[in-house]
């Protein structure tokens, strides 16, 4: 896993390709699950896209425009059912469109600062310690679970 500030950008920054990537997926594939039991690839970039939406609109935004946080511990099951909610709503494409506007709001915020400010602690909404560095590490592993689980599913498929 990535180490500097730099590295962990650029880390996070590589989950836009693999999403471009799966435009190309016809479209039947992503309305069915990836596996018995599991999300379908259009819940899956949602899940993915909205924790994006929520970490930029009340972490990271806030963050570089000197306000105080209002992300909060939420109940990650509730949070994941109203993103598969939500991805029935939404096209893939326009799913797709989403991701790649939040995913690169978070890097175009936290590119180029330095690695005092990745540490740096903030207080979120529920006054517990937020860094720009445990955030972008924890989502960066978070990438390469559901990542895994998508090769995985495309190998059936192909």
């Amino acid at each position: 896993m990535a180490k500097t500030a730099i590295e962990m950008v650029e880390e996070f920054n590589t989950y836009i390709t693999f999403v471009v990537e799966l435009k190309s997926i016809k479209e039947e594939h992503w309305n069915i699950p990836i596996a018995e039991g599991k999300w379908t690839l259009k819940d899956i970039l949602s899940h993915l896209m909205l924790w994006d939406k929520y970490f930029y609109d009340e972490a990271i935004e806030p963050i570089k425009n000197g306000s105080p946080l209002t992300s909060r511990h939420l109940n990650f099951n509730e949070f994941n059912e109203n993103a598969r909610a939500y991805a029935t709503t939404q096209t893939v494409v326009s799913l797709n469109d989403q991701f790649i506007e939040y995913r690169t709001k978070i890097i175009n915020a936290t590119s180029g600062l330095e690695e005092e400010e990745y540490i740096k602690e903030y207080k979120d909404g529920d006054k517990k310690k937020f860094t720009i560095r445990s955030y972008l590490r924890a989502f960066i592993s978070h990438d390469k679970h559901h990542k895994k689980q998508i090769l995985k599913y495309l190998k059936t498929i192909n």
